[in-house]
Order: C-alpha cells, then structure tokens, then sequence
C-alpha cells in the first residue's frame, strides 16, 4: 500500500452532491469524493450500487444529474476537454483490439493522442518493454493471454501521460499470478506520482492497494477511510487460546472469566481488538494463573467483515483469504 503522506496540493479528485439517476432508478444518491494526488483511492459495492457509473461521471463519459466536480482541478462540466487529456480510463472490458498486434494497438492510440509518428513509436516502444510485452509485440492481440491483454490494455492508456488514472476492475477474470502482476504495475504507477481510481470486487485487492477505501450501498457512501478504520467500524475481533492439558485448559477459563469455552476443543475465545495493550493484558493473567497456552492465534475483523457488515451481505465479493493469524 503506498503509504503517502500529507499533500496540501490540490485534491486529484474532489466532488460534492453527485446524483445520477436512470428514469426512475436513482444510482448515485448526492456522493461527495476527495481523492488526493498521488495516492489509490478504491471504491468498493456490490454489484449495482453505483460504482461504474461514478466512474463514468468522473471520466466525463456521461452526465450527473447535479453535483459539482473537479479532476486533475479542472471542473468536469465547464472544461471537460482538459479532464479527458488529463486522465485515463481502462474499463472493465478491454479495449485491446485483438485483430491487430500489440504493437499497433499502441501506435493507434498515440496517433489519437496526436503524438508524432517519431514520438509514438518511442512511447510505444517503452511502455511495450515497462510491461514486459516486447516478445510478443508484433503478434496479434488475440493470440495474448488475460494477464497479457490487461497489461497491454493499461499500457494503452499510458500513452497520453495522465495524470489520474481510473480502473473499473481492472483484475476481473485473472488469475493470482496476474492479478499479483497488475498491482505491483498499480504500486509503480502510484510511486511515479499518478493518482488511481480504483473500484474492485475483489476485497484483497483494495486492502492491498488503496490509501483511503469508501463504501458505496445504494448509491449513497456508508464509510469511508483507511482499511485499518474500516476494520475498526466492525465488532467481532477476538483472541482465541488453545491447550492440550484439560488442567491448564480449566485454570484459564478461571483466571479468564470474559472468556467463551469450547470444550471439546479445549478452546478459549476472549473478545479483543487484538491491540498489544489487550495482547499483553491476557498474558499477564496467564501468567498469574502459572498457565501456558499451547496456540494463540488473533482475529480482527477484515474488509470481507466490512463489506457484509456495510451492506446488508448483499451481492458477495470475492473475498480473502484465511482471516486467522497463528502465534
């Protein structure tokens, strides 16, 4: 996670009151947004609740219903032109033209950027080699793998130079491999001074990435924050012990009265933020006790937590991995 600091810059991103609506359908429900330079800003929701359609107000794509905003510090109504050279998009569908090879999909977006034939074939060229595509350059797009088109897709966009980046889940369909391969490109693009708007199924993903993540339920944001602060919105975080000897197993729940037994497991769960504070509080009293603990392992709320808290479990993520910690 790039870990920024502070910018008094201006913002990449900042809108107030977005509203979109489909006929009847209200989809963006008076949203305000302040995404700073230089940072990953995610926005997670299950399906339906909005999160492509925001992107495509920002990207100028289309229309709000009402609502001010600015990308890049240019107001998306009055200079829509100067948003659309600051900023790329990659949408969830590739844009990659499969009849053609990767090397011409890149120098048919330099020729839209109005670059010099010179000038593209040298970006081209470099952002070709940035992506590890230079292999298979000259063969034709369809012939690429899903990592492949979704690297070749982001390196499209890179032509212009934008400054604000926008991904619509961007890993949708890859694999582990692949997807682990975009974020070290997102981490990269970040370190290099450009902002990504991020939105994501994929709940790892955004705790991986994103400096603030905002949770958008029905059109309207239901949280917004650090990963860490999401995750202290959400009760349920506990420490759990575990021993071998029934004895030290009965000392404990003695000496640990908050604690939930499960006995056939000789287990104790005790309810904990899982803080050092809380940590060093429950070793004390093992101590006290004279018992030792065979396996202490921690639980602390995730962004899988999180979401279903936030949004009624509705339209289910995909969702991390293995949310216990072994001591």
């Amino acid at each position: 996670m790039n870990t920024a600091t502070t910018d008094t810059r201006q913002p990449a991103i900042a809108a107030t009151g977005l509203r979109k609506s489909y006929g009847d359908k209200l989809v963006l429900d008076g949203i305000d947004l302040h995404v700073p330079t230089g940072t990953v800003f995610s926005l997670l929701g299950p399906n339906g609740a909005g999160k492509t359609t925001a992107v495509n107000i920002l990207s100028t794509l289309i229309s709000a219903d009402a609502g001010e905003a600015r990308v890049d510090g240019h107001d998306l109504t009055a200079h829509a032109q100067a948003v659309r050279a600051a900023i790329g998009v990659t949408g969830q569908f590739s844009a990659v033209d499969g009849l053609i090879t990767g090397e011409e999909n890149m120098l048919l977006m330099a020729d839209l950027h109005h670059l010099p034939k010179r000038e593209g074939r040298r970006v081209a060229a470099e952002l070709l080699e940035r992506f590890d595509l230079t292999d298979a350059a000259k063969k034709p797009a369809s012939t690429y793998s899903g990592g492949m088109k979704r690297r070749l897709d982001i390196a499209m966009t890179l032509v212009g130079s934008p400054r604000v980046i926008f991904l619509d889940e961007p890993t949708t369909g890859l694999d582990p491999r692949s997807r682990h391969t975009m974020w070290g490109i997102i981490r990269e693009l970040v370190a290099g001074g450009t902002t990504v708007f991020l939105t994501t199924q994929y709940l790892e993903e955004a705790d991986q990435l994103a400096d603030r993540i905002a949770v958008l339920n029905g059109g309207r944001l239901v949280a917004e924050g650090t990963a860490e602060e999401l995750k202290r919105l959400v009760p349920g975080g506990h420490v759990r012990l575990r021993f071998n000897d029934p004895a030290a197993y009965e000392r404990a729940a003695t000496a640990l009265r908050e604690s939930t037994r499960d006995d056939e497991a000789l287990g104790l769960q005790i309810p904990s933020d899982g803080s050092q504070r809380e940590l060093r509080a429950i070793l004390d009293w093992l101590d006290a006790a004279d018992v030792q603990a065979d396996e202490l392992s921690v639980h602390t709320p995730d962004l899988d937590d999180v979401f279903f808290a936030l949004t009624g479990g509705t339209a289910t993520p995909t969702t991390t991995a293995q949310k216990e910690t072994t001591r």
